[in-house]
């Protein structure tokens, strides 16, 4: 993993009193946001409080149909609805039968068509009594694929298998998905074939060296001695007491017209600014866990970015510690701009 020394700046909280703020997108000169500890969706448009625009069990991941209707993931209810004119809600898919999980994030192309991601395991009952770094005891986390949907809801097919996809972005104009990987600790990229699917997948950045991952994931005595002491360095004192975190888990990922790519780390209070192969350009430090990301404001460079003080959903709908952080970066090109606001807020929705 190649490395440089990155800018680093700071965020400021714009909204806060969140459960867990996650699938930030920017549409229609407006922050939207889901709140899974609550099951709710919500939209800021810069003042005051955000408003509630859906009541969805666990809603996830985001995205609007080219007519404008929105698209919301039921985590619980492994199906995606569909918000109708009159506010109602509609079953959009179910993807049941083929999640091995909860189901996570989204995204959504010009044409309406859907990427939708899945846990692919029970990741509430194997992380309830235990720590995180128990996951990668062999077998470790099961794959499964990401389910390509049509713009009429109907499934076009299903990825090559991936490890916990969570966020993911459009880069190219939209011929590459861009996803994270989070329990595998890398981007993966694939081409989007005109029929929709994805296919060619290949490994953008990989955010872990190979001999620790080899070390987190063995069999035996050094695997049980590995996976206890990041057992220990994920306890939330000593977490708080690290500046920077030793690994990046990736969870919601924002495209800079660029070509660079916003990784929200899920370990720590950062985002990173970082190219392929996992160069590392700039670092906004953020005042709690993040998980989300997304490139919007009205001229599309401004960074909003979902961070939160604990991951229990029943703690968080209690203590509603979630917050919108934002940070201002530098100017984009009038020749960008354009790229920028379609990458960041349609083709991330």
């Amino acid at each position: 993993m190649t490395t440089v020394t990155p800018v680093t700046a700071v965020t400021s909280t714009v909204l806060n009193g969140i459960g867990i703020p996650q699938a930030l997108r920017w549409h229609e000169d407006a922050l939207w946001f889901s709140d899974i500890a609550a099951g709710t969706v919500h939209r800021w448009d810069g003042s005051g409080a955000a408003a509630k625009v859906a009541d969805v069990p666990g809603a996830g991941g985001l995205g609007w149909l080219p007519d404008g209707r929105l698209l919301v993931v039921s985590a619980r209810d492994q199906c995606v609805y569909r918000q109708e004119p009159d506010g109602s809600l509609s079953v959009h898919t179910d993807l049941s039968a083929v999640a091995g999980g909860a189901l996570n994030d989204m995204i959504t192309d010009e044409q309406g068509r859907a990427y939708v991601g899945n846990y692919g395991f029970d990741y509430e009952e194997r992380t309830r009594d235990h720590p995180h770094a128990q996951l990668f005891r062999p077998p470790g986390p099961a794959p499964t694929p990401i389910a390509c949907l049509a713009a009429d809801g109907s499934l076009a097919g299903l990825s090559d298998p991936v490890v916990f996809p969570n966020g993911c972005t459009f880069l190219d104009g939209g011929r590459t998905l861009l996803v994270a990987e989070t329990l595998a600790f890398r981007l993966t990229a694939f081409t989007v074939s005109p029929e929709g699917l994805l296919v060619d997948r290949r490994t953008w950045a990989s955010l872990i060296p190979p001999w620790l991952w080899r070390a987190l994931t063995a069999p035996g005595l050094k695997g049980t001695v590995v996976r206890r002491i990041a057992a220990l360095l994920e306890h939330p004192r000593v977490t708080a007491l690290s500046r920077k975190p030793a690994l990046i888990a990736p969870d919601d990922l924002a495209a800079s017209p660029d070509g660079t790519v916003w990784v929200a780390n899920s370990l720590g209070g950062e985002c990173l600014r970082m190219g392929p192969g996992a160069e590392v350009l700039e670092r906004v430090v953020t005042s709690q866990h993040t998980l989300g990301c997304v490139l919007g404001g009205a001229d599309g460079h401004t960074l909003f970015v979902a961070t939160v003080s604990t991951l229990d959903p029943e703690l968080s709908a209690t203590v509603r510690g979630g917050r919108i952080e934002t940070f201002r970066l530098p100017e984009i090109p009038t020749t960008e701009r354009g790229t920028a606001m379609r990458t960041s807020s349609e083709r991330s929705s």
